[in-house]
């Protein structure tokens, strides 16, 4: 029987946790009691044909807007414990740039010039740079995270792996919604969203607005204004031209606004520099001298067109451009002397074009073809205010000076991949991407007489250079169904992460600096099982994993002797050598009664370096990989029960864990955080079909972990950022 296309997009909706994962057949019995009998079986298009979750051999979690509510995920941040081996939070002092991690593979740093290891998608689209990336979760389709290396299927190559953000569609029938919550710390979020289509469904559109507030955690005590608060604004727009069921073109528009203050940051020891100014007790109370600025604004168009030129072939277009600009202060001392100042202006623009042809007649072989184009601008200015009170007046103290330049990408793609049914139950896929990709930086770093960044004494860097990448990542699959309920796959694919320039550079004292760091590789191993058991009461999903790492790019402080004999720092970049990481993730789901839901995963990750060199020597024993626990996971119980009134209640609470990690390369032990175990619970009633209410708690023993920090020895600087309090909230919503 000939398949039919479902759709264009690389969906990965899988089991979704928590309540979205319950049988439609109970959805349906709704009303009259609630009845234990299967687990939902999604249908999904990961590998761009109709197929159910449990058949698919790709290592992907999705989240659908149910199970979003019911974990209570407000931000990407959120899906940190969800998801097996995936580390994400919010950027040092930011509030909205994003730190990604998946299986130990990722980059912290947010300075232009410098590639992510996870790329994260806004409706098909990829976002170059992490500023502003950081989503919120409003009017949500669906959200997808998929585990390793990605690119014969869609988009920008990506080493570690892709989170996809998919935005509400276009339906014919009007629907919305409204909602309001608030909280403690003054939270105040409002949300809303409506479409719909006009005459006979021919024009169709969509509008979802989203406003989130709340009060700092911490105050900075030199001027009482508040410190880790949220200020965010943000919109989408959605307009479509359906002129057939095989034509389509879609239209969209996003903007958001961060006008957040400056994260706190905790002094983790006394600064040698700064006697008067010991450690406070509070982890977000700051005492800065700088400005409360932390601003940024995202905002991005695109546009879609669906062709399906018959029953076998479909094309889809999709033509994009992004722009985000960013204006932040950054007190590293976090006292009111000029120890360590910076004050940085961000800027990029990027256009994107990709043409995909989907294939599927029905037979024995299907797949996709693709080509993709990238051209990116990122760039901005840093001003650097150095201070050392311990030595004497000079021209190299106070050190004044910037970071300023730009560095264009131009990246070129084809890829492709299809799957062949060698018997009814053995299937092969095979694919490969092959990427042509040019970086051309352009860098000037000085040095200042004053504060006013205007009369230069010395010149640290400058250079125009341009480097060229090609890479050539075969992919290929084995997946065998050995029952109706167990598929098991064998996986091999590579990845590959362009190098570049180190826009911070000091030439002058560091020549190598200047030079081009190379690109990163990972060949990775994949063995993994989908199973379901107790007449699909039960879904026990595996996977073992086996990289090659190789050239890995880091972001270190260098440090160097200025004229006067006294020492400095710059950010340096470099290439580590190789690594070997391997893991085991699982996931899990159980309906044991008619009322209760489990759900889960488990995760175990082994980082090592075989290969890091330092001055001649391999230094790999002595070095950590960053953002990479041992143990992690997370443990969902949920109950829910009918109501007489023909609504629904349910409870959830949930236990998640995170072993030993070490946040930053200069591996401090001061910022390193030990295990620690979080506690979420929330309970919603579905009063009917038009309103909710939810009582969401997160972080309920206000364990006091950190995420990242500093550690500038040349200036005394060891500062360490923190995870939220605890919070509450109360969420009203009515759809309609």
């Amino acid at each position: 029987m000939k398949r039919k296309y479902l759709s264009l997009a690389i969906g990965c909706v899988l089991v979704a946790p928590a309540s979205s994962a319950w049988s439609q057949e109970q959805a349906a019995a709704g009303q009259e009691e609630v009845k234990a009998t299967q687990l939902d079986t999604v249908t999904v298009t990961a590998r761009k044909r109709e197929e159910t979750l449990q058949d698919v051999p790709v290592a992907v979690t999705a989240f659908t807007p149910e199970a979003l509510d019911t974990l209570n995920i407000k931000d990407l941040g959120d899906l940190d414990s969800q998801v097996p081996n995936l580390t994400i939070y919010a950027a040092r002092g930011s509030t909205s740039t994003v730190t990604a991690y998946i299986r130990g593979i990722g980059q912290a740093d947010p300075l232009w010039g410098v590639d992510p290891g996870v790329g994260i998608y806004l409706d098909d689209v990829y976002i170059a740079r992490p500023q502003g990336a950081l989503l919120d979760v409003f009017d949500v389709e669906r959200i997808e995270v998929l585990r390793g290396p990605q690119g014969t299927l869609y988009g920008k190559n990506t080493i570690g792996g892709a989170i996809k953000y998919v935005s509400r569609g276009l339906r014919e029938e009007t629907e919305g919604f409204a909602s309001l919550t608030v909280g403690n710390y003054s939270q105040l979020d409002a949300k809303a969203g409506i479409g719909g289509s006009i005459g006979d469904g021919v024009l169709r559109g969509r509008v979802a607005v989203a406003s989130m507030t709340r009060d700092g955690f911490g105050e900075n005590l030199a001027n009482g204004q508040p410190v880790s608060d949220k200020e965010i604004n943000a919109v989408r727009a959605q307009f479509g031209a359906f002129a057939s069921e095989d034509f389509d073109v879609q239209f969209s528009l996003d903007w958001m606004d961060d006008q957040s203050g400056v994260r706190g940051a905790k002094m983790l020891a006394p600064n040698p520099l700064a006697p008067a100014y010991p450690p406070l007790d509070d982890r977000y109370d700051i005492r800065s001298g700088m400005g409360n600025v932390n601003d940024t604004t995202m905002k991005g168009a695109s546009m879609t067109v669906n062709w399906r030129l018959n029953e076998d072939w479909a094309l889809k277009y999709v033509a994009a451009k992004r722009e985000s600009d960013t204006h932040t202060m950054i007190d590293f001392d976090t006292t009111p002397l000029k120890l360590v100042d910076v004050e940085a202006f961000y800027n990029d623009e990027q256009v994107s074009n990709e043409l995909q042809a989907n294939f599927d007649a029905g037979g024995r072989s299907r797949g996709v073809m693709g080509l993709y184009w990238f051209n990116g601008d990122a760039g901005g200015q840093v001003l650097n205010y150095f201070w050392n009170p311990a030595l004497p007046t000079a021209l190299t103290n106070p050190l004044f000076g910037d970071t300023q330049g730009y560095v264009n990408t131009s990246s070129i793609a084809v890829y492709a991949d299809w799957t062949f049914d060698l018997t009814e139950q053995l299937k092969l896929d095979v694919g490969a991407r092959y990427t042509d990709e040019d970086k051309h930086a352009v860098a000037l770093n000085r040095f200042y007489t004053t504060p006013q960044y205007t009369t230069a004494w010395g010149t640290a860097a400058n250079f125009d250079k341009t480097v060229n990448f090609q890479n050539f990542s075969p992919k290929a699959s084995l997946d065998y169904q050995f029952t109706q309920d167990i598929m098991g796959y064998l996986s091999f694919s590579r990845g590959f992460k362009s190098g570049g320039y180190n826009i911070r550079a000091n030439t002058t004292a560091v020549p190598r600096s200047g030079e081009p760091f190379q690109d990163e590789q990972v060949d990775s191993y994949e063995i993994g099982s989908k199973m379901s058991f107790l007449d699909q009461r039960m879904f026990l999903n595996l996977a073992y994993f086996y990289n090659q790492y190789e050239d890995i790019q880091l972001s270190v402080f260098t440090s160097y002797t200025l004229p006067n004999g006294s020492q400095s720092f710059f950010g340096d970049f470099t290439n580590a050598g190789k690594g070997t990481v391997q893991g085991v993730e699982v996931e899990y789901q159980f309906l044991p009664t008619e009322h209760w839901l489990i759900s889960g995963n488990l995760a175990w990750l082994d980082a090592k370096y075989d290969e890091f060199m330092s001055g001649g020597v391999n230094i790999a024993d002595t070095q950590y990989f960053t953002n990479a626990p041992e143990f992690s996971g997370a443990l969902n119980a949920e109950w829910r029960t009918a109501l007489d009134n023909g609504g629904n209640l349910s409870a959830r609470v949930t236990y998640a864990y995170q072993s030993e990690v070490w946040p930053t390369t200069d591996l401090s032990p001061a910022i390193r955080q030990d295990g620690y175990g979080l506690v979420n619970a929330g309970v919603i009633w579905n009063v009917n079909d038009a309103w909710t209410l939810s009582l969401q708690g997160t972080n309920l023993a206000d364990e006091e972990y950190r995420t990242t920090g500093y550690n500038i020895a040349a200036y005394g600087v060891l500062t360490g950022f923190y995870g939220p309090p605890r919070q509450y909230s109360l969420m009203a919503r009515y759809d309609f």
